[in-house]
């Protein structure tokens, strides 16, 4: 089993989703990242799409529309205008994240 670390995803209204991961993907403006347990302190902007996350043998899609994405202490927190967790997979949580992005304006 590969070492876990704690994730938030939270919006203004709610957290969306919290709990122990061993892996999550984002997209940021600087191009796709992943993480793992002990990662680097890292800050970055969000874009709008899709966050996996990997916890156990399950997986979460989680579409967000912006934001940012931090990582410090083993812990990672999104901050972002508006999450959602997605049914489907990285497809329709990216098509959710667009849905999200289009009610916001």
């Amino acid at each position: 089993m590969a070492k876990s670390f704690r994730l938030d995803v939270v919006s203004p209204e709610a957290t969306v989703w919290s709990g122990e991961a061993e892996f999550v993907v984002a997209r940021t403006t600087e191009g796709e990242i992943g993480i793992l347990a002990d990662h680097e302190p890292l800050l970055a902007a969000l874009r709008t799409g899709a966050v996996i996350v990997e916890h156990g043998n399950d997986r979460t899609t989680i579409g967000v529309h912006g934001g940012f994405l931090q990582v410090l202490e083993n812990q990672v927190t999104l901050l972002t205008d508006r999450a959602q967790v997605s049914e489907g997979g990285r497809d329709a949580a990216a098509d959710l994240a667009q849905s999200l992005a289009e009610a916001a304006e």
